[in-house]
């Protein structure tokens, strides 16, 4: 039979593992992800005829799917994965981590982003910890956390403001 408190430790190390963020190796993130923002008519309008326009496009087909620790289909994604699957999608490998996407994308300034451009974000880490892919108009799709779903969210919110690290173009040619 297990000692009394053995069940107060699993317990603990459950929720811990409930609240790692997308990063995985790193620390639980210092708060909450933000709630979800409404998403609004504006996010057709984002779609033309070029790669990253389509990169957005498959992404936002997959809103609602659910956040999985390590994971990368739509069964259940994490940031990364997340990543991976979309830019996959359209014949672009990525790395699988976020300090290894964080280092193949090339940095840009905030003011040339175009959609299906990376956002790099730090969460649970000094470094890059969250990944998401930029929509256009200050805004991005996401998979946010262990509560999460992949879903859109606007620069301008404090949280991601605050935590932005950089934005990244990966070759997709």
């Amino acid at each position: 039979m297990m000692p009394r408190d053995r069940p107060s430790v699993w317990a603990s190390i459950a929720v811990a593992v409930l609240l790692a963020g997308c990063a995985g190796a790193g620390r639980p993130e210092p708060q909450p992800f933000p709630r979800a923002t409404p998403r609004g008519p504006a996010d057709s309008s984002l779609v033309t005829s070029d790669v990253g326009a389509e990169i957005v496009r498959t992404a936002l087909d997959l809103r609602g799917a659910p956040y999985a620790f390590g994971g990368s289909d739509p069964r259940g994604f994490d940031c990364s994965g997340f990543v991976q699957f979309v830019y996959g999608r359209h014949g672009v490998r990525t790395p699988r981590e976020v300090s290894d996407l964080f280092r193949a994308g090339s940095p840009l300034p905030l003011d040339r982003l175009q959609p299906g451009d990376l956002l790099f974000f730090r969460t649970t880490s000094r470094g890059a910890s969250h990944v998401a892919i930029s929509l256009g108009d200050r805004r991005f799709v996401h998979a946010p956390s262990t509560t999460g779903v992949v879903r859109v969210e606007d620069l301008g919110v404090t949280y991601w403001a605050r935590r932005l690290l950089s934005a990244r173009r990966l070759a997709t040619d």
